[in-house]
């Protein structure tokens, strides 16, 4: 009686289990029309929710914002969804031609069961995406990188000592402020660029390096919104409220500032710039500037002279930019280059651009041209050696 009973109740349970699975798929084809009419109405509304969720990704983007890689991958599966229903809908009155019995029998069960299959599943598919697309955030804030590489000369013959010095004392010595000054075109922004670059080779020493270019008509609010930017304080307020928002974010870094071209004294305090503590380990800011008068008003701890180049590699340098084709392409041309040369005052970046702009010239009357160009600049602008960069636009008649 026992294994009778036992039959019985598997013979039960297979037979229920056989109901269920037959109503389950009878139901994907009596169902088929309405969930076809529901999954394009479904779909319409997803679409509509991802045009909304893609507004708003296009509105962060503008802020310089990243969209989320949840996201992007959710508007990808939506995409994907759209054309999968979309191949349903096709293939849908070729399938909806096969019912009969008021739509809940077909003269192809099968094929109207998987078919039946797939728009119910790809209907909770779009169900799902529905619940999964209410974004409360759709982007986020772009980490900055801790340093921006800059555009940077091939390295100059000379600077090379003076680079060292400057970086083992940024980097060893307990020094907070550090001056760089000399005359204009020597190289100081050159080198100052070397160092800022040097640090993409140097990670996680400082947390960022900020990098602003000052210049001859220095206006606070211009350098503090600089500041703000690269560490991301974008906020529309006052001086006042800047500085001490700046302040409070430099406070918990470890930063190098790196202002370049520096004329007169700058209020550090006044833009929220922390002062750098005298210590190894501590923020640093380095500076350039034509005055060393500026040196002692930037209370700078420690300074360098960015010299001149010695006449023998300023000489070097020159013929490297110029080019022996050029130099031999006259017997008179070397003792005029050489002339030129000398013009140029062992300015690094006169070095390099005035043996630019001469190798092309190939007879003695354009390089006894440029010399008169050069004497006539440095006697017409004294001390204003960007003057002597004219001599890119002149031309021999």
């Amino acid at each position: 009686m026992g294994n009778i009973l036992g039959i019985q109740l598997t013979c039960d349970a297979l037979s229920t289990g056989f109901i269920n699975c037959t109503r389950r798929k009878a139901a994907y084809v009596s169902r088929l029309e309405h969930n076809l009419i529901a999954i394009q109405t479904q779909l319409q509304k997803l679409i509509e929710a991802k045009n909304d969720v893609m507004t708003r990704v296009a509105n962060a983007e503008q802020q310089q914002l990243r969209r989320l890689n949840k996201v992007q991958g959710w508007l990808s599966r939506v995409e994907a969804v759209e054309a999968e229903v979309g191949e349903l809908t096709r293939d849908s009155s070729q399938e909806i031609e096969k019912l009969c019995l008021g739509g809940y029998c077909s003269k192809n069960c099968k094929s109207s069961y998987k078919f039946g299959k797939k728009v119910s599943k790809k209907l909770q598919l779009v169900a799902t995406l529905m619940d999964e697309g209410a974004f409360e955030v759709v982007a986020e804030k772009v980490p900055q990188p801790a340093v921006d590489e800059k555009p940077l000369q091939p390295t100059i013959v000379g600077l090379e000592s003076t680079f060292d010095k400057v970086w083992r004392c940024l980097v060893e010595g307990q020094f907070g402020i550090i001056g760089l000054y000399g005359m204009g075109g020597v190289g100081k922004t050159t080198l100052l660029a070397q160092i800022n670059n040097k640090f993409l080779h140097t990670p996680n020493y400082f947390d960022i390096v900020i990098w602003v270019v000052v210049s001859k008509d220095m206006q606070l609010e211009r350098i503090q919104q600089k500041i703000g930017e690269r560490i991301g304080w974008l906020q529309n307020r006052s001086f006042e409220e800047k500085a001490s928002g700046i302040f409070n974010l430099l406070s918990k870094m470890k930063f190098l500032l790196l202002l370049d071209d520096i004329w007169e004294r700058i209020d550090l305090a006044k833009m929220g710039v922390p002062f750098p503590a005298s210590s190894r380990n501590a923020s640093k800011i380095v500076f350039t500037t034509r005055l060393v008068d500026v040196c002692g008003l930037m209370e700078a701890q420690k300074t360098f002279k960015v010299e001149c180049l010695a006449d023998q590699d300023a000489w070097e340098l020159f013929q490297k930019k110029v080019g022996e084709e050029t130099l031999e392409s006259h017997p008179d041309i070397p003792e005029l280059a050489q002339t030129v040369a000398n013009e140029c005052s062992g300015l690094p970046l006169a070095l390099i651009t005035t043996g630019r702009a001469m190798s092309s010239k190939k007879t003695p009357e354009e390089w006894s041209y440029a010399i008169q160009m050069l004497r006539r600049s440095a006697y017409e602008f004294p001390g204003m050696e960007k003057e002597v960069f004219r001599l890119l636009k002149f031309s021999y008649d």
